[in-house]
């Protein structure tokens, strides 16, 4: 058994680790103040738990956090394209503050392991599909404020891994790959493909509708559903060594258009894709090469088909609560 800190432990991702990682037996610990989060995703297991709210950029929460803690899971973080655009300072400096207050209290009370969830977006534009982790990671436009979220995430695998060759005994980076699933918020493209297909075939007297997208539809991207997303996480945790990047997704590379027919399908709806100028800076493509992680005894289980219909399913029957937004910006 392992006590773990797991940061950002009521969001989509956190939650689901936690969920895990009291399955297999470990003592787990949440830092969450909850603005992004939901405490609600964690109510089956509350009385299981030691919950903090708090803020990751006060280091008096996080060293109470880090007390008497073997392994971190940092994760808290703000995701969400419309506020790499909204809000790229507060991106940043959650970035920067939370990740040297983990660090600094990890040191001071002999935290052991530490694992980092970076992004893909540290990429953004590679050169090799399916990408590897000895990819170049790059800012290209320092002015464009999208670049906020990859930049944060970069200088945590820097800060990661140069404390960690002196003061942990392991720390392993992760980068996610469109991870997605029930409830997993509001801001991302399938949630909103889903609401809005359900929005749009209300207004329409047939099947038939036109669906307007942010960009030409031919952008790819690869999908990877939550509970498999976490299998990745625990491979590494049992086998994966110091020092060590790892993608985790899957490399089923599918357009954006495919992906609203194929959820267009899960409603019983034909669309009509609309064409839009896409977000600057935003990736053409994006597939991760995970033969890396593979070598671990990773591999995807459940095909996109049938994730997307349970995503469809949830967001169609929680449909009222949308954009009951978490992040209050007067709080950040």
């Amino acid at each position: 058994m392992k006590k773990c800190l797991v940061t950002g432990g009521t969001g989509f991702i956190g939650s689901a680790l936690v969920k895990r990682l009291l399955k297999d037996g470990h003592y787990v610990r949440v830092l969450d103040n909850n603005i992004r989060g939901n405490q609600t995703r964690l109510k089956d297991v509350m009385n299981d738990i030691d919950y903090i709210e708090g803020d990751i950029r006060n280091y008096d929460v996080v060293n109470l956090a880090c007390e008497d803690i073997d392994v971190i899971h940092h994760l808290a973080y703000i995701n969400g394209t419309e506020y790499f655009y909204s809000m790229p300072e507060v991106i940043l400096e959650i970035a920067v503050k939370g990740i040297m207050n983990i660090i600094d209290a990890a040191k001071k009370h002999g935290v052991s392991d530490l694992y980092l969830a970076s992004s893909s977006e540290t990429y953004q534009t590679p050169e090799k599909i399916p990408t590897p982790e000895t990819e170049r990671l790059i800012i290209p436009d320092p002015m464009n404020p999208r670049f906020s979220y990859g930049g944060g995430k970069i200088l945590w695998e820097l800060l990661g891994i140069n404390y960690g060759r002196k003061y942990f005994n392991k720390v392993v980076i992760y980068r996610p790959h469109n991870v997605y699933g029930p409830d997993m918020g509001w801001e991302h493209v399938l949630p909103q493909f889903a609401l809005r297909m359900n929005r749009l075939s209300k207004q329409y007297k047939s099947n038939e509708i036109d669906f307007p997208i942010v960009g030409s539809g031919n952008e790819t991207r690869s999908f990877i559903y939550i509970d498999d997303f976490i299998d990745g996480i625990m491979v590494l945790m049992e086998k994966a060594s110091n020092l060590n990047i790892y993608n985790i997704g899957t490399m089923n590379e599918i357009s954006i258009r495919n992906l609203a027919e194929i959820m267009a399908k899960v409603l019983g709806l034909s669309i009509n894709i609309i064409q839009s100028d896409g977000h600057d800076g935003g990736a053409l493509r994006r597939c991760p090469d995970i033969s890396k992680i593979q070598g671990l005894g990773f591999a995807p289980k459940v095909e996109l088909s049938v994730g997307v219909e349970s995503l469809v399913k949830w967001y169609t029957e929680h449909a009222n609560k949308e954009k009951k937004l978490k992040i209050k910006k007067e709080s950040l």
